[in-house]
């Protein structure tokens, strides 16, 4: 996916990040170019990977590609949440893995293993590219006790019999403890409630780097405190640093995470390695559903494969994996994405009409001289792309290169045999490379060589029959394709198709 250089253009190549850290839109100006470090937490598997997670891993697989195809060598590290998660974000409720092993009389491994397959396979049919590393919890135990270790001697965590905990107050006197949100330590203390009796916490903010462990619990590990397990957020900050160094360029993940969870990495991080652990912190949008916040205890949420068969009260219809794809690559990802039976499906009448334009861009002659400017558009796609990733507008540019394939199909637009080449390379990058887009109209694989195969010798029946003004052997082919399902558009040479789902 090297840069497209076919053109020369004096066009400002500058990539832009909007940066949640400072809240404005930044140069990109990575810290050791051309490589780039991207952290971006990753799914917690005791439970199947839900819409909102999806639309988060395919936002910064499009990022992960543009950077790719600008020619930077990214590590993108994305972690696999595999222990220490409690129901509560706040240190409270029983562990996620072991009340699911529990509730189906499974080992908590069996349920991480389950889980973790079934995300690999839902971001595989998503097309997304695989991470240069997705390192476990559960694999770097000892990284999190050394950390933990760390803070404690730099002064900034206690325990309290086998419990280690941050001490925020305590880290605020000399840091920023609300600096990505942008909220002052006492606005968050105003939201948190009075420690009670039972609480050994000091402080209403403080939270848990290490949690001891009762004697019924499934997971736990030897460490200098005893036995017990890490809290959530020190396992991105052991593996970033691990694999990323004390600072790096990238960490993303969805906004649900910035108040808390990426909130207590940037303390742990600070208090540990006395920097701040990444450059630019990128979040993704929420989800809504018909312009209600998608959740389970509304009713209103379903999971990919129920998107894709259909199978829900809420959908109409199934929608293919593409087709969510391009829905979401019609909103920037840091807007708020509303899925609605009507959006979906104006969705898939713009895939299918892109898909179908890279077909006809095959059967275009050149001509001596263009009527278009091809050098504006490309222009115009990678500035869409350097605005922080801006893919709606990328998307409304490639439908006007859809118009230029279209019009000069039909003789009324003019290409030369060089801007024709340029405008197949950028179209095919930007719908395959950078969008991940995969061609879905076409049948796929043995079965699609031989229908295409099968589909040839219909045409030149028809096409003799049509010759020897065999109208009615003409009709009934054309009728009998489109019975079964087929669409039939005439031309000169015959006639083109392509099979409805």
């Amino acid at each position: 996916m090297a840069r497209n250089n076919l053109l020369s253009t004096d066009m400002e190549n500058q990539l832009y990040i909007y940066n949640t850290l400072d809240r404005k839109k930044e140069v990109f100006e990575p810290i050791n170019p051309p490589h780039v470090g991207m952290y971006v937490c990753g799914p917690t598997v005791y439970s199947d990977v839900h819409l909102g997670n999806c639309r988060t891993f395919i936002s910064f697989d499009l990022i992960y590609r543009y950077l790719l195809h600008l020619g930077y060598k990214v590590r993108y590290v994305r972690n696999i949440t595999d222990a220490g998660h409690l129901e509560g974000d706040n240190d409270e409720g029983d562990d996620k893995f072991a009340k699911k092993a529990k509730l189906e009389q499974l080992e908590p491994m069996e349920i991480v293993q389950k889980y973790t397959l079934g995300f690999h396979e839902i971001l595989r049919i998503f097309n997304t590219l695989p991470p240069s590393i997705e390192p476990t919890a559960t694999g770097h135990i000892m990284e999190q006790i050394e950390m933990i270790k760390e803070i404690i001697a730099n002064g900034y965590a206690y325990e309290i019999d086998g419990t280690v905990y941050f001490d925020v107050e305590k880290y605020s006197q000399t840091c920023n403890y609300g600096i990505l949100t942008n909220r002052k330590l006492e606005d968050l203390l105003e939201g948190t409630r009075e420690l009670g009796g039972q609480d050994e916490k000091r402080g209403r903010l403080d939270f848990a780097l290490w949690i001891k462990a009762k004697p019924e619990t499934l997971m736990q590990w030897h460490s200098p405190w005893g036995w017990g397990f890490p809290g959530w957020h020190i396992e991105c900050s052991a593996m970033s640093t691990k694999y990323l160094g004390t600072t790096f360029d990238i960490h993303g993940g969805g906004m649900d995470l910035q108040a808390t969870h990426h909130t207590n990495e940037i303390a742990q991080s600070e208090a540990c390695n006395h920097t701040a652990p990444a450059k630019y912190w990128v979040h993704t949008n929420m989800l809504t559903v018909n312009g209600a916040r998608m959740s389970k205890t509304a009713g209103n949420g379903f999971l990919p494969k129920e998107l894709f068969t259909g199978n829900h009260p809420l959908l109409e219809r199934g929608y293919s994996p593409m087709t969510v794809r391009f829905f979401m690559a019609q909103s920037h990802y840091r807007s708020t994405l509303d899925f609605s039976n009507e959006a979906l499906q104006a969705a898939e009448k713009g895939y299918k009409k892109l898909m179908e334009s890279l077909s006809t861009l095959e059967k275009i002659i050149p001509s001596e001289t263009s009527s278009v400017s091809i050098a504006a558009l490309h222009d115009n796609c990678y500035t869409a792309m350097n605005d922080d990733f801006n893919s709606p507008v990328l998307i409304s540019h490639l439908f006007e290169a859809v118009r230029i394939i279209n019009s000069a199909n039909d003789g009324n637009e003019t290409l030369t045999a060089n801007d024709l080449e340029i405008l197949k390379s950028l179209v095919r990058t930007f719908v395959f490379d950078v969008l991940g887009l995969i061609d879905e109209t076409k049948a796929a694989g043995a079965n699609g060589n031989a229908i295409s195969g099968l589909m040839d010798l219909i045409n030149d029946i028809r096409k003799t029959a049509r010759a020897n003004k065999d109208w009615a052997t003409s009709d009934k082919i054309r009728n009998e394709l489109t019975a079964l399902g087929f669409e039939i558009k005439d031309t000169k040479d015959g006639f083109e198709w392509k099979l409805n789902k």
